[in-house]
């Protein structure tokens, strides 16, 4: 059974409603740094996959929100929590965040500043956290029509991204391993604008092999529309905006447009806001739709 430590507890729900105070979307962790609240569906191995549609806690970021009545709820759901995670991509900031480790024996920052200089980006003032390893993590936007993914050292070694579907540990959290606190002087700050030269570095590559057969390519854009329509409010933007750039990069956007298009109607969007998605990504992959 997990130890409750209640001062702990109470200054984490205290960051936590602050930061929701700021639009940061938020949800319990543990001193692992894990979701505080296990899922509900863990012992139902048939169980479908479920978002929270069920209504429950428990299920990770997608429990996170602004709403302090949530909030509170999540913290009595969880009376062992001794940190808050802030869920990246949701509006209104989009979140971005690169976390520069300091365990892979790798100098992180130094490789962040080589990339700079290789692709003429300056990392703006931003809200910047460091953690008790040492590491930092930055904070960016992006923009609202953009799926940034999240990635483990792909762009460069120590060098980690959250993005949609991911968190970052709260200033302000306890874990097993010490505390999060803000940077000097960065703490008042809003999350920066991301440098249009690292988010692009930050988009998966062109995915290969446009020559599948047509079945393989159908089961691909099904797969594409599937995924549109697993949205929910607050990812319906970013989950059309990133099967779309999918779709044109293997080569079905023009096919598959009116089936996405039908599948965003489906979620919520008008049919206006989802051609305008579609076109942005169409020019993101730089075809026309």
């Amino acid at each position: 059974m997990a130890t409750i430590d209640r001062q702990a507890t109470t200054l984490a729900l205290a960051h936590a409603l602050s930061a929701a105070e700021r639009g940061l979307s938020v949800i319990p962790l543990s001193r692992t740094k894990l979701p505080a609240l296990r899922s509900p569906h863990r012992d139902d191995p048939t169980a479908p996959l479920c978002h929270g549609e069920c209504g429950r806690f428990g299920h990770g970021v997608y429990d996170a929100s602004i709403d302090p009545i949530r909030i509170r709820e999540l913290f009595a759901a969880a009376p062992w929590a001794t940190g808050y995670g802030i869920a990246c991509g949701l509006d209104p900031h989009h979140l971005i965040g690169v976390d520069l480790d300091t365990k892979s024996g790798t100098d992180s920052s130094a490789a962040l500043r080589e990339l700079a200089l290789r692709h003429l980006f300056t990392i703006p003032e931003t809200v910047v956290v460091l953690t008790p390893s040492g590491g930092r993590h930055v904070w960016l936007c992006g923009p609202p029509d953009v799926v940034v993914p999240n990635s483990a050292g792909r762009l460069a070694p120590g060098i980690d991204i959250r993005g949609a579907g991911g968190y970052l540990v709260g200033p302000g959290s306890r874990t097993e391993h010490g505390a999060y606190s803000t940077a000097p002087g960065t703490a008042h700050l809003a999350p920066a604008a991301c440098p249009p030269s690292l988010l692009h570095l930050l988009l998966p590559p062109p995915r290969t092999g446009r020559h599948a057969g047509p079945a393989s390519a159908g089961q691909h854009g099904q797969g594409l529309v599937q995924f549109v329509l697993a949205a929910h409010e607050g990812q319906r933007n970013t989950r059309l905006f990133w099967a779309s750039c999918r779709a044109y990069e293997n080569g079905l956007g023009p096919d598959l447009t009116e089936a996405l298009v039908e599948a965003a109607i489906h979620t919520g969007l008008t049919e206006r806001e989802a051609r305008s998605t579609i076109t942005s990504a169409s020019r993101m992959t730089r075809h026309r739709p």
